[in-house]
């Protein structure tokens, strides 16, 4: 599939709006694409006139964004992921066969794998159709965007970066940030867990640069396998002819020798010096904050190829939900028999998006004896990226539905028990900023998957009333809402003018726990305490469990308010990504968006 055909596809199935006003890379394409995604009906978005207004630019190349807009589309352009789990499940427990009838079965099988295998071609590819060398190959003539106002310049957002080993045995796909510095240079995102970052070490150890290719566009299934979490040494594109049941094709770049398929839409080549970086950053991203600056490696441009009809791709990352939010979906379900087999009592799992995926996920297991639970809990903290989950919650097999998100709720809270809390530490994604250290902190395991606990009454009490009695205590106390009231465990949400260290306030509050059983802090600012969803995105984005999670007796308090000086905290908290709103605003005259302001106060700008 190409870029041509996916759009066909996107047409007969009514999942596309055409979008013919000259709108700018600056900002107002990603931010319309970042309200449509939040839309229940949500659609792919096809930017024909993009330009560029500071350079007063116009591009030939239109932009197409939010691919993976629905669970629809994930259907469309990766398949139907259950059944593509069920048959990576049936390789997995493939046995000897007994019979010749077993015989000819495993023949077939392990025929039909033949399709997995990359081809490799001498002939030029479809994105090889305009070749730009040298000074011509100008990183400025593709419509790159500028997603977020603080941003610290355009990067590519869905770039396929195919890179290998020294030795070239080893061939990898991944997905990173890449800004772009000027016309000929761009950064390499690489966190220090990622396989791309492995192997520029290879290249670093031995003083050579290192040959990158960079694709866009193409085939969706492309795209998602650059985000698959396959194991290290695993060629994504192996996923890609698994799923798609033929080989893809790949041709060689024009300046390097890595290979790339020959049916994207443009291809990014060079080098990376092995011993040289720049600042990279700030950008907003997936997490809902702009990570802060860092130095990173930096491809040198060599070449820039791509088809004659090209189209850029393009994503648009920040607060949930977007669109890794199906892309997530589909890696979630493919890849649950492949934890089976390091956790073989795991029977479900789900990594919720307003938990930004690696910060929360929920796992129902089949317990068959005491601690079990938490050696699963270790097991997931130990596999791939799995390792960088930072809340983990376990319930057993009679739970309800992992994703119905109020009767899960209730399950758990009847049955967490401030015993069957686990505090860890590890290693966490290189995005979280709440830890104390880089890449390093608190991790929290929770078993419910026993039976219910037996109920310890507080004080009944209205929400009006308990506010009265905080703001007594500290006039910085805002507002306070509570919710699920019918369980064991009740939760109470109250936001504060934050002028000193939590702990403090918590030291004060000794006389108003008999009427609480869990307590969670948040800040004054940009927190709407109605809206559960982003509250959740709030908090496994904000706490080090270590830290900010305090029991005093049976009650659970929790400090998920930005950290400051007054926390003594050394890091730089990042701010929350927003939208520009004179920008929104100035979309919203010349009617290309409609939005409520009510609505998008607290987390558009």
């Amino acid at each position: 599939m190409n870029s041509q055909e996916l759009l066909n596809i996107l047409k007969k199935e009514n999942l596309l709006k055409i979008i013919d006003n000259e709108l700018d890379i600056y900002l107002e394409i990603p931010h319309i694409a970042y309200l449509e995604i939040k839309n229940p009906d949500s659609k792919a978005l096809l930017f024909t006139n993009p330009v560029d207004k500071k350079r007063n630019k116009k591009f030939s190349t239109p932009v197409l964004m939010n691919i993976f807009s629905s669970f629809k589309t994930v259907e469309l352009f990766i398949g139907n992921v259950e059944e593509i789990a069920y048959k990576i499940e049936h390789y997995l427990h493939l046995k000897p066969p007994s019979s010749f009838k077993d015989k000819l079965s495993l023949i077939k099988t392990l025929f039909s794998l033949k399709s997995v295998f990359p081809k490799k071609t001498n002939r030029k590819g479809a994105c090889q159709e305009i070749i730009k060398l040298g000074e011509k190959a100008k990183l400025s003539e593709i419509p790159i965007l500028t997603t977020w106002p603080k941003d610290g310049g355009p990067f590519i957002t869905m770039g396929q970066v195919y890179t290998k080993s020294l030795d070239g045995n080893i061939n990898n796909l991944g997905m990173y940030r890449l800004q772009i510095f000027d016309d000929f240079t761009m950064g390499l995102h690489w966190q220090i867990h990622k396989d791309g970052n492995l192997l520029f070490h290879e290249y670093k150890e031995a003083g050579k640069k290192m040959p990158v290719s960079i694709a866009i566009g193409g085939d969706p299934l492309y795209i998602w396998c650059a985000q698959a979490p396959l194991p290290v040494g695993v060629f994504e594109m192996l996923l890609y002819g698994f799923i798609r049941g033929k080989n893809v094709e790949m041709v060689k770049s024009i300046t390097n020798d890595i290979y790339i398929p020959e049916n994207v839409d443009f291809v990014i080549e060079g080098f990376v010096e092995p011993d040289k970086y720049k600042v990279e950053g700030p950008f907003g991203d997936h997490t809902g904050y702009y990570t802060n600056e860092e130095k990173y490696p930096f491809l040198n441009v060599t070449a820039i190829t791509c088809r004659k009809n090209s189209i850029y791709h393009a994503t648009v990352v920040g607060k949930p939900p977007l669109e890794d939010k199906f892309m997530g979906y589909a890696t979630e379900r493919i890849f649950l028999p492949l934890l089976k087999t390091t956790t073989p009592d795991l029977i479900d799992y789900h990594m919720p998006e307003n938990g930004v995926f690696h910060n929360l996920i929920i796992a129902k297991i089949k317990t068959r004896y005491p601690g079990h639970a938490q050696q699963i809990m270790h097991a997931f903290w130990g596999i791939g990226q799995m390792s960088f989950v930072k809340h983990a919650l376990f319930v057993g097999k009679g739970a309800p539905k992992l994703t119905d998100y109020n009767a899960i709720t209730k399950y758990i809270l009847n049955r967490l028990n401030i015993d069957n809390i686990l505090i860890t530490q590890g290693i966490l994604d290189a995005l979280d900023h709440s830890s104390d250290n880089f890449a390093y902190g608190s991790k929290l395991g929770i078993d419910c998957t026993g039976d219910e606990i037996e109920d310890e009454s507080t004080e009944e009490i209205s929400k009006e009333e308990l506010l009265q009695k905080f703001q007594k205590i500290d006039k910085n106390v805002t507002s306070l809402n509570q919710y699920y009231k019918d369980t064991k465990n009740h939760i109470t949400l109250l936001k504060i003018n934050k002028k000193y260290c939590i702990k403090e306030f918590f030291n004060k509050i000794d006389n108003l726990l008999k009427f609480i059983k869990i307590l969670i802090v948040l800040d004054e600012d940009k927190n709407n305490l109605d809206n559960l969803y982003m509250v959740v995105w709030r908090i496994t984005n904000n706490i080090d469990a270590k830290r900010d999670i305090i029991f005093r007796g049976k009650k659970i308090l929790i400090d998920a308010t930005n950290k400051t000086k007054f926390d003594n905290f050394q890091r730089k908290w990042p701010e929350d990504v927003l939208c520009d709103k004179h920008v929104l605003e100035n979309l919203r005259i010349k009617n290309i968006i409609e939005f409520d302001k009510e609505y998008i106060k607290y987390n558009f700008y």
